[in-house]
């Protein structure tokens, strides 16, 4: 499956356009994890324990995304883009979306 942020794939030819695909998760916060964090913030430094965690968000999100895409016969999506959001206190949404395509 090939994925851009751009509106083609280099070197290929766009000859099926299937729509918008999308995927998305919601992730809480861990205790454990902001107990660290609130260390973190006064010491400084990066908060491992939620940059995993939202790499981890990213990852399923665009898995979803993918096979959404997948299931309508693309083998590309193009213009991929990601936006994060608060749902509630504590817990955040990562969602992942682009244009599902058939290249050649």
């Amino acid at each position: 499956m090939f994925l851009t942020n751009i509106e083609e794939v280099p070197g290929k030819r766009i000859i099926a356009c299937y729509g918008v695909v999308s995927g998305s998760t919601v992730r809480a916060k861990h205790v454990g994890r902001d107990i660290m964090a609130g260390l973190k913030n006064i010491f400084g430094g990066e908060l491992e324990a939620y940059t995993e965690l939202l790499s981890e968000a990213r990852e399923q999100a665009m898995l979803r995304m993918q096979q959404q895409a997948e299931s309508l016969g693309a083998n590309a999506i193009v213009n991929v883009r990601f936006s994060t959001s608060s749902v509630t206190a504590g817990a955040s949404e990562i969602y992942i979306y682009g244009t599902a395509v058939t290249v050649e």
